[in-house]
């Protein structure tokens, strides 16, 4: 019960729960069975009761929620495995979308991305960075909240009209960085960004039920129009990883994980990653384990992984590689020196050899010591090998356990909300005066006068202030406070029980 069968060489080949958050990489060229063995150890991570977490790049991922088709030649490869039990049957899966098109919206906060990551996603230059950094600054010693994209455009229109005191207490600010972090910015919301970034923002408690069965919710990221824009999927993945790691109780080893990971198109994450960001996913990659979770990439060729990560993944499948270019050879020749040797085995050759379905497979066994690598049969999941369609999609998410808790967005008050009142109340108390442009053009009367009269009493003269004036001045002072000072753009990560960084 502790164990997953993945296939079968000489003999069967498992994967041992307790070393399954030492994370792994199912590798292998196009049509080589690289998904239906990814859709295989999903499904059985879910009859055990974890939790899983998938990138459905291509769409065809999403048969994971629907039963499969029983056929003569599934029952004899299940038979020649020795799967005794097989028949079947579909798993429990919650449908999440970015944009909240084919699934639950999922979102976080500016404030919760960060201005490291935000960075990575408008593709800015380090003097560009520097700039955002001191905009979060800004809006941190200011008590103002960062939620979507509206308050990030708000704050960046501030420090462009106050660019010259800003400059003199954060450091220099020069025009054309800041317009070119907006023109991004406007960017980003053109590839999709304003959808993702607002409330109700994700609880990572929801990426981590099961049914009342005991099995784990197979949790589907619709990313087939999200790979488009590669930037904000390979930030979204090391954000939620992020989260993760940062929020997660240490357990150690358990017994099981507490969720399971798994990336596909991987080479995505670390294309143009700069040297400090990979540094983080590396440190994350190490660390994370001991918060019960697995990670596992999925790509074609197991350099697309850097070496410092590739040297951490300890459960390894990896299907056939052609070695047709001087690429492909290479690719090879890594694949065969990451494994274990078999003195039955020449790896280098049987790479080019094996057959769609088939895999060189290695696990950890006992004391998370590497097993020798098998030729292995991989064993068919139980669910539908092909994508479902739009209407079972949508009875699916009719009948999620999340509901409707994400699917309306909420705009509470915040950066953009806060600056905008600000803008009107320096407006009010410096309005041209209706008595003042009758006197100019010499109408004068009673209906002047009572104007006139009004507005001393609200905004004030030259000898005494107005109440307008007297009110904002107090509510200035509230603002500046040392209590103002204090509230922190993760607040409401805190109202959330989330932790708040920068």
């Amino acid at each position: 019960m502790n164990t997953l069968l993945i296939g079968k060489g000489d003999q069967q080949v498992h994967l041992n729960l307790k070393y399954a958050n030492r994370h792994g990489l199912i590798a292998g060229a196009t049509g080589t069975g690289k998904t239906v063995s990814l859709m295989s150890l999903a499904e059985g991570f879910s009859r055990q009761g974890v939790p899983v977490f998938i990138t459905d790049v291509k769409g065809d991922i999403s048969g994971l929620a629907m039963a499969g088709t029983p056929s003569e030649e599934l029952l004899q490869r299940a038979a020649q495995i020795g799967i005794e039990d097989y028949h079947n049957e579909a798993n429990p899966a919650v449908l999440w979308d970015l944009a909240g098109i084919q699934g639950h919206p999922l979102r976080t906060t500016i404030s919760e991305m960060g201005p490291t990551l935000l960075s990575r996603i408008l593709e800015l230059n380090d003097t560009q960075s520097g700039i955002l950094d001191i905009v979060f600054q800004l809006a941190d010693d200011q008590g103002l909240l960062l939620l979507d994209l509206d308050d990030l455009r708000a704050m960046l229109a501030l420090v462009a009209e106050e660019r010259k005191e800003v400059s003199a207490k954060y450091g220099l600010i020069s025009a054309q960085s800041l317009a070119a972090i907006q023109r991004a910015v406007l960017g980003l919301e053109r590839d999709g960004g304003k959808d993702f970034f607002g409330e109700p923002a994700l609880q990572l408690d929801d990426l981590m039920r099961t049914n009342l069965q005991g099995r784990g919710i197979i949790n589907l990221l619709a990313a087939n129009k999200l790979i488009l824009t590669p930037r904000l999927y390979s930030s979204f993945l090391l954000w939620l990883l992020s989260e993760l790691f940062e929020n997660l109780p240490e357990v150690g080893d358990p017994e099981k994980p507490k969720l399971v990971f798994f990336i596909d198109e991987a080479h995505l994450l670390f294309e143009g990653c700069p040297p400090s960001l990979l540094k983080r996913v590396e440190q994350i990659m190490r660390l994370i384990r001991s918060k019960g979770v697995g990670v596992y990439f999925c790509s074609q060729f197991p350099d697309d992984v850097p070496s410092e990560i590739l040297g951490q993944l300890g459960n390894r499948i990896q299907h056939a590689l052609r070695a047709y270019t001087p690429r492909d050879q290479k690719a090879v020749k890594t694949a065969a020196e990451t494994f274990v040797p078999n003195p039955k085995l020449v790896v280098s050759e049987v790479i080019s050899q094996l057959g769609v379905g088939e895999a060189l497979v290695s696990m950890l066994a006992d004391k998370g010591v590497p097993t020798m690598v098998e030729r292995a049969l991989i064993a068919p999941p139980r669910c539908r090998m092909g994508p479902a369609t739009n209407e079972e999609l949508q009875q699916v998410r009719a009948q999620s356990p999340i509901g409707g808790k994400y699917d309306h967005a909420i705009n509470r008050e915040s950066a953009y909300e806060r600056l905008n009142q600000r803008r009107s109340g320096a407006a009010t108390s410096n309005p041209t005066s209706t008595a003042s442009d009758a006197a100019n053009d010499g109408q004068t009367g009673q209906k002047a006068e009572e104007q006139g009269w009004f507005s001393e009493l609200i905004f004030g003269n030259k000898r005494r202030q107005g109440l307008a004036e007297t009110l904002s001045k107090q509510a200035a002072r509230t603002v500046g406070s040392q209590l103002g000072k204090q509230i922190l753009r993760g607040i409401l990560g805190g109202m959330l029980g989330k932790s708040s960084r920068r």
